[in-house]
């Protein structure tokens, strides 16, 4: 497993967040969508993972509800994937949710992201349900773990 460097970053650190989506999603993003989406969310929490000062994967995420964190984004390069980074930004996600006594994590995942499927089954999390996106016309799949406390 690469070892990474995972930083919480803030909101001067959107573009570096833009950046490496950009890198990873189709269709781009620019600042501006970033800065929407977290526009009265509480909670947000947005981490870089680097590697000897290269930016090579980020999270996103913020609060569903007062017991509830969702986690809105992965991403991990395509150079470094395959490497345990995703694991790692779970990891780092998990034990600062928990300390924020946040009782669960939900994410959604289109089904043809195999590696995400995996990685969440592996890490415990439950399916809970489907959803319709009509932006992308398609299923996700509702993913939910409890932390395990309280």
């Amino acid at each position: 497993m690469a070892e990474v460097k995972i930083d919480i970053v803030g909101p001067d650190d959107i573009p570096v967040i833009a950046g490496l989506y950009n890198q990873i999603f189709r269709p781009s993003r620019d600042v501006a969508f970033f800065r929407r989406r977290f526009q009265g969310r509480c909670n947000v929490l947005m981490l870089v993972g680097s590697q000897q000062g290269e930016p090579i994967g980020f999270y996103l995420g913020f609060e569903l509800k007062p017991t509830v964190f969702f986690s809105w984004f992965y991403g991990v390069t395509p150079p470094f994937r395959r490497m345990g980074i995703a694991s790692q930004l779970m990891d780092a996600v998990h034990g600062w949710a928990g300390e924020q006594g946040y009782e669960s994590i939900r994410f959604e995942c289109h089904n043809q992201h195999r590696p995400m499927l995996h990685l969440a089954i592996a890490r415990m999390y439950d399916i809970v349900g489907i959803r319709w996106d009509p932006d992308r016309g398609d299923n996700l799949v509702i993913f939910e773990k409890s932390l395990g406390h309280g």
